[in-house]
């Protein structure tokens, strides 16, 4: 029999065997879960077995319900899966009393594609490498980026083919691409569209029409997004988060998957409206794109200043991507595992009495704990493309730095001896141990 457990809200550890095929959930007195929950709905959700399959359905709720921190209007459910309703979350569970951190409940297919991963991974690099040269550390972190549902800020100098890299990232992996160059005249109706008043031929009435804007692909380039007002930069967060827009009382759902990349410039501030840190902290990833080395320079030149032109295949479909997304989630994470990133994440913060010298000395603010979940899923998703589906401390440890990087605030001394957050990570890294043998205590 499947049962939830409550892991947040009023209901916090309580669990509830599923033994009717529908429970409906809300703040209603007759509702079959009635929550003390103000974020709740009267009628916010309801639990529905159908042909040996549950599912979580929304009723039209006002702040809508999560499943796995996306929203959606109804989503199967299988062990380990966690659905948000206002404030109170729980746990779908089986029999087995498999939770999120159990093994994983992937189907032949996906533990298939899993294991092409790896021949498909260096497929996808020989085909963006027809069109780039080197940045192969970049490529892997968009790709763990996108395999994790995420979003990605990219970092680099004007002619470092941000933009191209994108595109080409876009056409091996089969996906829509668009791309908005963000100027401070920008609306937010650019970018998610606008309703159009028109006649109706018909009718001869007059009636207004949504016309969809660039926002309703996969995969969107934000280019320079620190040239647009804040005003534009909410539009974009906020479907980035929520992966719909609202257009005046209609919502509008994007089309899975759907990722942002933003780029901006390192260096040209003038006339920009930077991202603040709680908007930075949405983005999974800040990538760096740096220069390249010199026998890839001479590549590029050799091959940008001549009539060859290559186009890159596909190699993956819109519907691979969504199957490895899925699968990412239900990759096996140890206590471990778990355990180092606590203590990574914890090592960030100034005031954590734990925190190492250089963290006391040169950091402001540190991590939050979307830090260490961002940790994980982006070491899950270097898992999958590896053809593993376990992950190590070695690839929390690769995937640190862009995780961190936007997240870690330096004071005064640091800049005044020329430390940058990336360089505290690198500090951290070697300075943080993995968990001994100290951190099980003997079960007696």
């Amino acid at each position: 029999m499947a049962e939830i457990l409550f892991k947040a809200g009023p209901l916090t550890g309580r669990r509830v065997a599923l033994s009717s095929d529908r429970y409906s959930i809300g703040r209603r007195p007759d509702m079959d879960l009635t929550l003390d929950d103000a974020m709740a709905s009267s009628e916010h959700a309801e639990l529905r077995l159908e042909e040996g399959s549950w599912s979580v359905v929304d009723l039209g709720s006002s702040n809508g319900t999560l499943l796995n921190n996306a929203k959606v209007k109804s989503g199967r459910l299988v062990p380990g899966d966690l659905v948000q309703i206002g404030g109170t979350s729980f746990v779908f569970q089986t029999e087995n009393g498999a939770d999120a951190s159990a093994a994983p409940s992937a189907s032949a297919d996906e533990l298939a594609l899993v294991e092409k991963m790896r021949e498909h991974t260096e497929r996808i690099r020989r085909e963006v490498g027809k069109v780039i040269v080197g940045q192969r550390d970049v490529l892997d972190q968009i790709l763990m980026c996108i395999l994790a549902n995420g979003h990605a800020l990219l970092i680099g100098l004007p002619g470092m083919a941000k933009t191209l890299t994108v595109r080409t990232i876009a056409q091996v992996l089969n996906l829509k691409f668009k791309r908005v160059q963000f100027t401070p005249d920008l609306m937010p109706g650019d970018i998610i569209g606008t309703d159009v008043l028109e006649t109706n031929a018909a009718t001869g009435e007059k009636e207004f029409r949504f016309i969809r804007g660039p926002i309703f692909c996969n995969l969107l380039l934000a280019d320079e997004i620190n040239r647009t007002p804040p005003k534009t930069q909410a539009a974009l967060l906020e479907a980035m988060q929520e992966k719909m827009v609202t257009a005046g009382n209609t919502s509008y759902t994007l089309t899975e998957p759907f990722f942002v990349l933003a780029t901006q410039n390192p260096i040209e501030q003038e006339g920009t409206y930077p991202l603040p840190e709680a908007q930075l902290d949405r983005f999974m990833f800040n990538i760096w794109v740096d220069y390249p080395l010199p026998h890839e320079e001479e590549e590029i030149l050799r091959a940008t200043t001549s009539s060859k032109r290559v186009e890159p295949q596909p190699v993956l479909t819109q519907e691979d991507v969504l199957q490895l997304q899925s699968v990412v989630r239900k990759v096996p994470v140890s206590d471990h595992v778990i355990k180092y990133v606590t203590r990574l994440v914890g090592a960030t913060r100034p005031q954590n009495p734990d925190a190492p010298k250089v963290t006391k000395t040169y950091v402001s603010t540190g991590a939050g704990p979307r830090a260490g979940q961002y940790l994980i899923l982006a070491a899950k998703a270097m898992a999958i493309l590896e053809g593993r589906i376990h992950v190590s401390c070695a690839d929390i440890k690769r995937a640190a730095p862009p995780v961190l990087r936007h997240r870690i605030l330096t004071n005064f001394a640091a800049d005044s001896e020329g430390l940058t957050p990336l360089s505290i990570v690198k500090k951290l890294l070697e300075e943080v141990p993995e968990p001994g043998a100290e951190a099980y205590p003997a079960k007696g």
